[in-house]
């Protein structure tokens, strides 16, 4: 798995991508920190918060090749064969794409440090804040990865990923505007914007972190039954 990690990590470098990534994560954040300062606020849940819709059509860009690139490259078959598990393979890109991903928040600490000097730390809502996003990161992309696993066009896949980003951001929505009373309250538990904007709000519930580790869990695994799949086909 450390081979596989090591390798696609380096990918994102090789190519413009994983700076391109950065760059616009860093572009929006740094907008978002300076609306902060500008409203003479020590407050860092805004730029928390305004994160989300950024990483909608971000996030996507980091998962678009994870799979899609190796099969259009027609070097899924090696891969498949090499001495390395599924799960390997499947976790090794997984964390390679979530490790650009930290990469790209780290940047809060700075903005942190920087807000504490002006006023007194609110060190409990940015931890808060900072678990959230990792959590909600890690979901994203492990859906965007599968997602990339269907597709060998890693435009497709992009399109796909931010297909689905976009559906998880409407699905208060969605739930909202069904008259059936249960069936809406049950949609409801899968939104990934209320859960999210507790830690935002400082609202540090255990539910939620099992919510987004599920969701990494079963679409990982989803993944591993594609590729599984495409080995014995």
């Amino acid at each position: 798995m450390s081979a596989i990690l090591r390798r696609e990590f380096a990918t994102y470098f090789r190519a413009p991508l994983g700076y391109i990534y950065l760059a616009i994560f860093y572009f929006f954040g740094g907008q978002f920190f300076s609306s902060v300062l500008y409203s003479m606020t020590n407050d860092i849940s805004i730029i928390f918060s305004s994160m989300f819709s950024i990483m909608l059509f971000t996030i996507p860009l980091l998962t678009m090749r994870l799979m899609s690139e190796d099969k259009r490259l027609k070097t899924d078959q090696a891969l498949l064969t090499a001495p390395v598990s599924l799960n390997g393979i499947v976790w090794g890109k997984f964390l390679a794409a979530f490790a650009l991903f930290g990469i790209g928040i780290a940047i809060t600490v700075i903005y942190f440090l920087i807000l504490s000097a002006m006023a007194s730390p609110q060190w409990n809502i940015f931890f808060g804040n900072l678990l959230g996003i990792i959590l909600l990161g890690a979901a994203l992309i492990s859906i965007g990865m599968f997602i990339s696993s269907l597709t060998e066009s890693q435009m497709i896949a992009a399109i796909g990923g931010f297909a689905a980003m976009f559906f998880v951001f409407l699905i208060d929505s969605i739930a909202s505007l069904i008259p059936i009373s249960w069936l809406g309250d049950a949609i409801k538990q899968l939104s990934f914007t209320t859960r999210y904007n507790d830690f935002t709000s400082g609202i540090l519930d255990f539910t939620h972190i099992l919510f987004f580790l599920s969701v990494v869990v079963i679409f990982n695994f989803l993944t591993v039954r594609i590729l599984e799949r495409k080995r014995w086909s």
